[in-house]
């Protein structure tokens, strides 16, 4: 196969610290970068048209090794924590030296402009400079995409460099381990070494976003699905993994706006990438169609098996790891809206699967409420997914996305609420998990009893129907539903022993109030006034 003429000017390339005469792979389309892919047999095609490959040692995030330059810029501004780690700007320079050195080295790399953020008053423009393909594969399909006569003058914002082969020396280079994700927001730059995940490309994004986002320009930076109806209204869905955001917000009747990172600005909210990044284990057509369909040609898909004898995937087997992952342009799903900008929001959920059995289907948020749910984060893993957990087991994330959050929880929910109330937008939290007890006693909430109840919510069918206030987390759970058994609706009313509800949901509520100790300082007390009695 013949090597691509470089069009990126190598003046461009000297002035990052990439000294090379190497092959420099610009701005190649998604079929060249599968090609090259395939010559360096570093994946394979499915039988659909996909590109399968294995990320190596890492197949995930690795949060312990995610590094912020401590200097001028973030000292003061950063929420220091165990997500937030620092590192001093010396190291920054060790590494940065270190990755120009191994890539130069390389016979070949690849580099691609592109951008991110679908408003364009927000747009930031990213260089990516990958050691593999596959990775500028990730990026394409990820990232926005500039027109032809864009990348004529093209000037980026950021640069990101991807050596996945180069193992750090934790001593010279102050981390952890041998692999980093590195941020430096003076000079704009995010190294990345040691990890061949290409989710650290898209997260490293999302953090300097905001970061940015909502100290310099007055954007709320979310976490969450979006999509959008036929008359324009707006949803946006909340939630950690395993509690059905891609699922819920992937319905045929609306347009998606995207699957997992927005902003929300004065006039409307906007997509920051251009690309979905979904899991995919226990994939099926029948239940996501829209993502089964969108794993063809161009998309990327990690860490599967196939059955045996065949190039057909198993999406059932998490042998390699549960978290597999398909990545693909948004032009892959039949009713992405375009360009990925919707309305004002009407309705936001926040999806969390409870695996005790104790919060409600479906209830509504009043602003405070809302604020009190969006700093705690609450979902629950069910046992047996992780080595000795017998019972379920809370996961708290502020925010829905904490280990993305430079800056303090409450400057996030301080804006979501200043929004909520301007715009009187309707908050509901939404149980996506157990009902009629806790996992191993009672059953998952069944998806169509969801749909239902969001579908209800979006349409108003819920407006005129009478609610209850709950005696513990105070949200108002309605008394009927379109679709749905009305006595699914008071948890308590599912479970055969209520005496153990009660004790359940004591306990539950005592995790969120121990958990939210972390953040009280930074947050007013209205909010703090909003969380569970016991």
């Amino acid at each position: 196969m013949s090597i691509p003429t470089i069009l990126i000017p190598t003046d461009q390339l000297v002035s990052m610290g990439l000294k090379t005469s190497k092959n420099v792979h610009y701005q190649l389309s998604p079929e060249e970068l599968v090609q090259d892919t395939l010559r360096m047999g570093e994946g394979v095609l499915n039988d659909s048209g996909a590109l399968v490959i294995h990320t190596g040692e890492f197949t995930g995030r690795s949060p312990k090794d995610k590094f912020l330059v401590k200097d001028e810029i973030t000292r003061d501004a950063v929420h220091w924590n165990e997500f937030n780690l620092p590192l001093e700007e010396k190291y920054f320079f060790i590494i940065r030296k270190k990755i120009n050195e191994y890539l130069a080295k390389c016979p070949e790399i690849w580099v691609r402009d592109a951008y991110a953020c679908a408003n364009m008053r927000y747009r930031h423009n990213i260089r990516v400079v990958n050691e593999k393909p596959w990775h500028n594969l990730f990026a394409y399909n990820m990232f926005l995409r500039p027109t032809e006569d864009e990348l004529e003058n093209f000037h980026p914002d950021w640069t990101i460099l991807s050596a996945p082969g180069l193992l750090l020396d934790p001593v010279e280079s102050g981390t952890r381990q041998h692999n980093a994700a590195v941020i430096s927001f003076k000079y704009k730059t995010i190294l990345i070494a040691g990890t061949g995940y290409t989710g650290e490309i898209k997260k490293a994004i999302f953090t300097i976003l905001n970061f940015i986002l909502p100290k310099q320009q007055n954007v709320l930076s979310m976490h969450c699905a979006a999509n959008m109806g036929s008359e324009g209204e707006t949803a946006l869905f909340f939630g950690l993994s395993g509690t059905g955001k891609t699922t819920l917000s992937a319905d045929p009747k609306r347009k998606l706006i995207g699957d997992d990172e927005h902003g929300w600005a004065d006039d409307n909210i906007f997509n920051f990438e251009g690309g979905c990044y979904a899991k995919c284990i226990n994939l099926t057509e029948e239940k996501e169609p829209d993502i089964f369909r969108a794993i063809r040609p161009g998309s990327l898909v990690e860490n599967t098996h196939f059955y045996e004898g065949t190039n057909t995937i198993n999406f059932e087997n998490g042998g390699v790891t549960e978290n597999t992952r398909a990545s693909y342009p948004l032009y892959h799903i039949s009713n992405a809206q375009e360009p990925s900008i919707g309305h004002i929001p009407e309705n936001i959920f926040f999806l969390t699967c409870d695996a005790y059995g104790v919060l409600p289907p479906i209830s509504r948020l009043n602003p405070a409420q809302a604020m009190y749910q969006f700093i705690s984060g609450y979902t629950a893993k069910v046992a047996g997914t992780e080595a000795g957990v017998t019972e379920p087991k809370s996961t708290f994330s502020a925010c829905f996305g904490a280990p993305f959050l430079p800056l303090h929880p409450g400057r996030y929910a301080e804006m979501l609420g200043e929004k909520l109330r301007k715009h009187h937008v309707k908050v509901w939290l939404v149980n996506t998990g157990w009902t009629g007890g806790p996992y191993g006693i009672g059953h998952r909430m069944k998806l169509s009893f969801t749909r239902s109840m969001i579908t209800a919510a979006l349409e108003g069918k819920l407006d005129g129907v009478a609610f209850e206030k709950h005696p513990v987390f105070g949200m108002e759970l309605p008394q009927s539903c379109p679709g749905v058994p009305t006595y699914l609706l008071n948890p308590r009313n599912t479970w055969a022993e209520k005496t153990a509800y009660d004790l359940n949901v004591r306990k539950l509520a005592k995790q969120f109030i121990d958990n939210f100790e972390k953040y009280a300082s930074g947050v007013p007390a209205y909010i703090l006034a909003a969380g569970p009695l016991v």
